[in-house]
């Protein structure tokens, strides 16, 4: 059997089946695989992960110059281990406890039985002294199980969520076992220096690692804890927004909208991304005239996720309500508050319109990082454009000339969204050069190859 200088592993393969794709199989949306696409070409790497069906595993496949090996996962694991304690224990929790996370043995017995179906493939497919990067809060027991059989690995660990506070994540009655199993990595990364320090001083507190912020030390086994902010293609996005199509469809949006000023949100519909409470702050401008339908227009793209998750259907349920009472108040003929589009758009129709938007509202209560702030940015070629950006997304930390909001001081982000509205050309123009700036300077190839950089020193 042949075995890979460099495995990637993640939940999902970065492919999918498809009816409509040739081959049967469609490249997922999403930076994680554009970052590692060219990284496993060079290196003929391999790309461990679940194809979303259940039963058995398929042999490797290779499609569009990737190699993929499949993960089989029975039904009841699907339910247990991915609706269960991935999305109902780990994701609220570590997003700040939005909503109260749920303590079930039985998919905590789900999620440690799928890591180690992961850790046994990985194990298989990797060469010697060769290295393993694992993605995300899906598998974070695999890297000490990975070590226990294949000590000669070199093992990297990125968590692409936050990581919550010492007294959050202390809540959960397997913390010392997700601790020492992402100790078992050689290198930890997050997105934001602060999720990096939570991590480490819960497994100081928690798990009896010794050490500082930056290095830990977990019976002989040392561990570098790092922040490494992921990123986008900017090259790719903007050369996408420079199309002639791309740009046409952009001023037949404006058109269609009454070429009045435009608002947009474009978020996975989870109630970690704050739609409600930014519905709520336009309605506020509304109901003080500081606003008007027959002006601006807030236009919420939302993506659907996990609906099967009661939270997230109980989250839809409230957004059109809001939706519907803020059009029935406020809207005139030929002139709707608010367009609500429960839909995915394709990339070409997402970069129309984020030509077309005045302004991008992206006022998540608790994100990771947020690469649509970023997309936004990216896309603005013509220089134009405004981002009102909540505190509490880990890209907050580097686009510091966005308008930077509280999501949960309603008034405060009604205020942010008005000045994004009222910004002076000169100022919008003069902000908008340097959030490009930083976001060319530290794209997806910079976060990527940094990463591993660190795994081959490790």
């Amino acid at each position: 059997m042949r075995r890979h200088d460099l495995v990637i592993m993640a939940n999902r393969l970065p492919m999918r089946r498809s009816g409509r794709a040739s081959g049967g199989w469609e490249r997922s949306p999403g930076g994680l695989v554009t970052a590692l696409h060219p990284v496993l070409r060079t290196r003929e790497g391999l790309w461990i992960g679940w194809d979303g069906t259940s039963g058995r595993a398929s042999r490797t496949i290779e499609h569009d110059g990737l190699q993929m090996k499949p993960v089989a996962l029975a039904t009841r694991d699907i339910d247990a281990f991915y609706h269960g304690f991935c999305n109902r224990t780990i994701w609220p929790l570590f997003h700040d406890a939005i909503r109260p996370a749920e303590f079930n043995p039985r998919w905590w017995e789900a999620y440690h039985r799928v890591n180690e179906r992961f850790a046994k493939a990985a194990a298989r497919q990797v060469a010697r002294n060769r290295a393993v990067w694992i993605h995300d809060f899906h598998l974070l027991l695999v890297p000490q199980m990975l070590r226990a059989t294949r000590p000669d690995l070199r093992i990297g660990l990125f968590l692409h969520i936050p990581f919550p506070p010492e007294e959050i994540f202390a809540r959960v009655p397997w913390r010392a076992s997700l601790l020492h199993g992402m100790i078992g990595a050689d290198v930890v990364g997050f997105q934001t220096w602060k999720d990096a320090q939570n991590f480490s001083r819960a497994s100081r507190h928690l798990a009896d690692a010794e050490g500082t912020d930056s290095n830990l030390t977990f019976h002989g086994h040392k561990v570098r804890v790092n922040s490494f902010p992921i990123s986008i293609d900017a090259k790719e996005m903007e050369t996408l927004a420079a199309r002639p199509s791309v740009q046409k469809r952009a001023v037949e949006i404006k058109s269609r909208l009454g070429n009045r000023r435009i608002l947009l949100g474009v978020d996975r519909l989870d109630y970690t991304k704050g739609i409600e409470a930014r519905l709520v702050a336009f309605e506020r401008l509304l109901e003080t005239h500081q606003a008007s339908s027959d002006r601006c227009v807030l236009v919420q793209v939302a993506v659907p996720s996990r609906e099967t998750v009661p939270e997230y259907e109980q989250t839809r349920t409230r957004i059109e309500e809001i939706v519907g009472r803020i059009n029935g108040e406020f809207s005139h003929p030929g002139s709707v508050a608010v367009h609500y589009f429960r839909r995915n758009l394709g990339r070409e129709e997402l970069a129309a319109w984020y030509l077309a938007a005045d302004v991008m509202v992206v006022t998540p209560l608790c994100d990771g990082m947020n690469l649509v702030a970023k997309e936004y940015v990216s896309s603005r070629v013509d220089g134009g454009g405004a981002l009102v950006l909540s505190e509490f997304a880990g890209a907050a930390q580097e686009l510091r000339q966005a308008i930077i909001v509280n999501p949960y001081d309603i008034d405060g982000m009604a205020a942010g969204i008005r000045r994004a509205l009222h910004l002076p050309r000169s100022e919008q123009r003069f902000r908008m050069s340097i959030l490009r700036m930083v976001v060319r300077r530290h794209d997806v190839q910079e976060w990527s190859g940094t990463f591993l950089g660190a795994l081959e020193r490790a």
